[in-house]
């Protein structure tokens, strides 16, 4: 038998109103024989949200055409729920996940993307003062350059996707329901047609990966056609992030940090990653560029970052770091970015290397690590398995105190210590 959508029994009428008793019972029994009755049931109650959700969008302004126009073949998606739950127990190393954010294809496709796009690029810089390299590198992280809407596997429906969301995910439904209603001003400004409007599971869309509420605010029509297409216009894609990250506070013809060198005997309390001081006064204290350049602007303001502890590379970050994680508050993105700009512009490697024999501990290692320092005294602000401030520097005093190096890096080889009674 021909398998029946589900919206197809149950389309919108005018005002979103109820459906028959009938037409319901018959469409949760060819659902429940065709597909299973614990997905059945999903769907219905899905689709009952999807109607209950109507009042919410028409009093935010919604008309019932684009409400029914937006909900159209709309279905719960599982694997989205999936997905929102899955707390993987291992966290990739930051050199994994470097060497695949800034990987050889993703370099040698930016550079293509520079010169097929050179016009644009210097009327971007020119208009927002944003460097060229850093947007190449946002688009190359985001959906590697345009290639991501090739694999139907990650690119979604963004109204499914955030409505599942708003209906089955308990942490995140604030957070798909806000986006929803962000979502159906979009269709409803004309600036996507539903069927268009496509993204990450999280409801994250097009070239840059705006969530609906951030393209709303930042979203730019800049090929001049009188919609901020950012699925299917690299001009708007590409602008919308340079707005974005020049109303952020970027800083023009500056950079995003440095590669340092450490002094055998710096005081790693200052690593991290909140004090802040000039480049001049860390150079002072014996930090000096990895490549032994002279800082350009030492009166700058810098912090110090190790991402993978003493034995890994430092890096002195500047405030445009700062502003590239407004995209994605992790230092493992921005530097993602900020190297892939660089080496997009021509820039070689790092010139630390990092510590690939060690590994990064699971969530319930992260926990036991927590219970350990705070059984020694030190405290860790709670047992999370979320290594904060707080865990770090409990680290730190019992890295001084055994007279290991103070880094506050939660390594392999710091757990198996604490484990010995050290």
């Amino acid at each position: 038998m021909r398998r029946m959508s589900w919206f197809a029994l149950f389309r919108l009428s005018g005002e979103c109103g109820s459906f028959p008793r009938s037409v319901m019972s018959a469409g949760i029994l060819i659902l429940a024989l065709s597909t299973g009755e614990g997905w059945a049931a999903s769907e219905a109650g899905f689709q009952k949200w999807i109607r209950d959700f109507w009042p919410t969008a028409r009093s935010a302004g919604i008309s019932s055409q684009t409400y029914n126009a937006a909900f159209a073949g709309a279905r719960y998606d599982s694997s989205i729920i999936k997905r929102a739950s899955n707390q993987p127990e291992f966290v990739k190393p930051i050199w994994s996940y470097l060497d695949g954010a800034v990987s050889e294809t993703r370099i040698k496709n930016g550079r293509k993307m520079k010169a097929q796009y050179a016009t644009l690029l210097s009327q971007l810089e020119q208009r927002f003062g944003v460097d060229r390299h850093v947007l190449l590198a946002i688009w190359g992280m985001e959906s590697a350059y345009g290639a991501i809407f090739k694999n139907s596997k990650l690119i979604k429906p963004t109204i499914q996707s955030l409505a599942t969301l708003g209906y089955a995910d308990k942490r995140r439904s604030k957070f798909g329901r806000t986006q929803l209603l962000a979502a159906l001003k979009i269709l409803q400004n004309g600036d996507v047609a539903p069927s268009s409007m496509v993204g990450s599971w999280a409801g994250a869309m097009g070239h840059t990966q705006f969530i609906p509420t951030t393209y709303l605010s930042k979203a730019v029509d800049f090929d001049g056609d009188g919609r901020r297409d950012i699925w299917s216009s690299v001009p708007d894609a590409l602008a919308s992030t340079a707005n974005l990250l020049s109303t952020a506070g970027w800083e023009s013809e500056k950079t995003w940090g440095y590669e340092v060198a450490l002094p055998k005997t710096f005081a790693f309390e200052l690593a991290d990653g909140r004090v802040t001081k000039s480049l001049a006064e860390w150079s002072k204290l014996g930090i000096k560029r990895a490549k032994g350049q002279p800082f350009p602007r030492p009166d700058d303001q810098a912090r110090l970052i190790i991402p993978a502890g003493y034995r890994g590379p430092a890096f002195l970050m500047l405030k445009n770091f700062s502003v590239i994680k407004r995209y994605n508050n992790a230092d493992a993105y921005a530097l993602g970015v900020g190297h892939l700009a660089d080496r997009i512009r021509g820039g070689g490697g790092f010139t630390g290397t990092w510590p690939r024999g060690d590994r990064m501990l699971t969530r319930t290692e992260r926990k036991e690590l927590q219970t350990l320092l705070n059984r020694r005294g030190y405290d860790t602000g709670g047992v999370d398995g979320r290594l904060g401030s707080k865990s770090k520097a409990a680290i730190r005093h019992w890295q001084k105190r055994s007279g290991r190096i103070p880094d506050g890096f939660p390594s392999g080889y710091l757990l198996e210590a604490l484990r010995k009674g050290g």
